[in-house]
């Protein structure tokens, strides 16, 4: 593959030059030019039509979003945005991948230096590099057609990373209020999950809320892991709740998808539903093997749908997923693979 060519996008020239600096050891990225604010970029992007765009959130002239929001409308292309992951940055961070972002990187902060807060942009500039950039879209609520679904009993575990944020919003929307007990791992760091958690509760029929230890699965909730220190689990017999786990990390990430997995196919066997989507790397395919391998049904975002096709591809490639599907039918096909009404047919 040709090297990824890439804009750095910040209004301190010090940090675009360590976003330089920091891309420039890769071999396979090019730093082909800068741009101090939002209007030198937009010059700079017609001169240079760079592969990849970094992005600051607060800059002069117009913020982040607002130049987001033109280059989605206008000329979409990769978007990688680098901010600081306070809580109120989260806020505009996940807004930012609704508007349709590939990504977002946290800035070095106090205590954390550049070398760690930068460790893993390359590699997420790369990927932004492939990625199928998808303009956020406009979300309907949920269908008409599920006014009258009543649940089966099983459980749907849902994992995704890079892409997530506009998947799960769109297969959320889909849910009724009283929709079958649903857990997700999301890859995303702790300061951002509760802000996403509200984020879909607002969005969604049903509730969204940020898991905690003991958190009860029921019908018409929504658990979303919290990000940075715990794996989700579900554990229990006749009533399964919500476990957090301290234990390292699984392929590089806490949380896990695997762990998440895993755990549901232990707890719930061929009660449950598993569902990837977007995201890089494996995490997942393991454990969405080990729920159908229990019993269970399981779904996995098609390729031409997937901002990244890294982790449903990984699960389709050994098995794991019984059905791949584009992401505006996922939510759907959720509703429908958990409903009574589809046994009683």
């Amino acid at each position: 593959m040709s090297a990824v060519r890439v804009l750095v996008v910040d209004d301190s020239a010090t940090m675009r030059g360590l976003i330089t600096a920091m891309l420039r050891r890769d071999p396979e990225i090019v730093v082909v030019g800068q741009a101090g604010d939002p209007l030198e970029a937009r010059e700079a992007i017609k001169r240079l039509n760079p592969d990849v765009v970094t992005l600051d959130v607060e800059m002069p002239n117009m913020n982040g979003l607002a130049f987001l929001d033109k280059i989605m409308r206008l000329r979409p292309m990769p978007v990688v945005m680098v901010s600081t992951l306070t809580q109120a940055g989260a806020e505009v961070s996940l807004a930012a991948l609704e508007l349709g972002a590939v990504d977002c990187v946290g800035k070095p902060s106090a205590g954390v230096p550049a070398e760690l807060a930068f460790a893993d942009l390359a590699a997420r500039v790369k990927a932004a590099g492939r990625a199928r950039v998808r303009p956020g879209a406009d979300r309907a609520p949920a269908h008409e057609a599920n006014r009258d679904f009543r649940p089966d009993g099983r459980i749907v575990a849902i994992g995704s990373s890079t892409g997530g944020v506009e998947a799960l919003l769109t297969v959320l929307s889909a849910f009724p209020a009283n929709c079958p007990p649903t857990v997700i791992t999301q890859h995303m760091p702790g300061t951002f999950t509760r802000s996403f958690a509200e984020r879909l509760n607002r969005s969604c029929a049903a509730r969204v809320g940020e898991a905690y230890e003991g958190a009860p699965l029921e019908v018409g909730q929504v658990w979303l892991a919290p990000g940075g220190d715990n794996h989700l689990e579900v554990v229990g017999t006749v009533q399964k709740r919500c476990r957090l786990t301290a234990a390292p990390p699984v392929n590089g990430h806490r949380p896990s998808v695997d762990v998440l997995f895993e755990s549901v196919a232990r707890a719930a066997g061929r009660a449950a539903l598993g569902v990837i989507l977007t995201g890089m790397g494996r995490d997942g395919a393991r454990g969405l093997l080990a729920m159908r391998n229990a019993g269970a049904a399981t779904l996995g975002q098609n390729e031409a749908t997937s901002v990244v096709y890294g982790m449903p591809k990984a699960a389709h490639e050994i098995g794991a997923v019984e059905q791949q599907l584009p992401l505006e039918r996922i939510g759907a096909g959720i509703v429908d693979r958990c409903s009574l009404a589809r046994e009683a047919g």
